[in-house]
């Protein structure tokens, strides 16, 4: 991972890594993997037109969101989505954005669902994200967001006994690593609010996150038990993981979708619509910025 220095908000970036075979497949994360399908299961609608996933990396959820026709698959890292390719293949359902979430390359009001699972984490301006997110759903759309969760019980008794610094009860993000960021609950639900979004449904994820027991105990029952506790989010949020299901504000509103995916974007430099579609990429007339078109991912990140 690397940060973007010349990106006026630095992007952590996943280029060249193998992050969904070392941290998932090998890493021990059957569980939390489990838990969190779980999670989206009961927050996702059972049926949508078109869902942005944001932060997809290699296409770990995507299977899961099988009621939407179409899903919009964005990471920052073309490697990323070049696994997510060969996840899922090149089926006309699936659309790859390489793209920065600051600078979403979608036109307003675009999209039904999105979802931002393990992404927020990596944002140093998480609000100016949500806005992004905001700025591209439909008034009533869904939106489903995973955060880590700055006060949750470890931190809260390591900080009890001094072993560590930050304290976990303050709002602001503590960045406990390079371009990794844990939140305080109420901090996102304040964001959330400012940004025009109604929390629906609070779930509290991955409560067994510990490595003992998820040595002697298989992820199965490890998952169903967290599926057990996973509604006390509506209570108290004190795990390390929290889901929160949200509805964007305003009556809500379907409108016509553009037959053609090309007329979905905008330039992230200037805001320009419809942007003009040559042979390989795709050219903002109002700036004259070109965006490759390159093995089935269109390339939106600044030069």
């Amino acid at each position: 991972m690397t940060s973007q220095a010349n990106h006026p908000l630095p992007i952590c970036d996943y280029e060249g890594s193998d992050y969904q075979a070392s941290f998932w497949e090998r890493g021990g994360r059957a569980y939390e993997d489990q838990a969190e399908a779980i999670a989206l299961r009961r927050l996702l609608p059972t049926s949508g037109r078109l869902l942005l996933e944001l932060g997809a990396g290699a296409g770990r959820n995507t299977p899961r969101y099988t009621g939407f026709e179409q899903i919009v698959l964005l990471d920052y890292s073309r490697t990323q989505l070049q696994q997510a390719q060969a996840r899922l293949g090149h089926s006309a359902r699936y659309l790859y954005v390489a793209a920065d979430i600051y600078r979403l390359p979608f036109v307003n009001g675009l999209f039904d669902a999105a979802t931002m699972i393990r992404t927020l984490h990596h944002m140093k301006d998480a609000r100016a994200a949500l806005r992004q997110v905001r700025r591209v759903l439909l008034p009533g759309a869904t939106f489903i967001l995973e955060y880590a969760n700055k006060r949750n019980l470890k931190a809260i008794l390591r900080y009890a006994l001094r072993r560590q610094e930050w304290n976990p009860f303050t709002l602001e993000p503590v960045e406990f690593a390079a371009l990794n960021f844990d939140f305080h609950p109420q901090a996102i639900r304040n964001w959330l609010a400012e940004t025009d979004f109604e929390i629906k449904a609070i779930r509290s994820v991955s409560h067994f996150r510990i490595g003992l027991l998820k040595r002697v105990v298989p992820a199965s029952i490890l998952a169903r038990l967290d599926a057990f506790f996973q509604p006390s989010g509506a209570l108290w949020q004190l795990t390390p993981s929290v889901f929160v299901g949200c509805r964007a504000g305003g009556m809500t509103e379907i409108t016509p979708l553009p037959e053609n995916p090309t007329d979905w974007f905008q330039c992230p430099a200037c805001a320009h619509s419809p942007l003009k579609l040559q042979k390989d990429s795709l050219t903002c007339p109002a700036c004259n910025q070109h965006y490759p078109f390159e093995d089935g991912i269109y390339d939106f990140r600044p030069r």
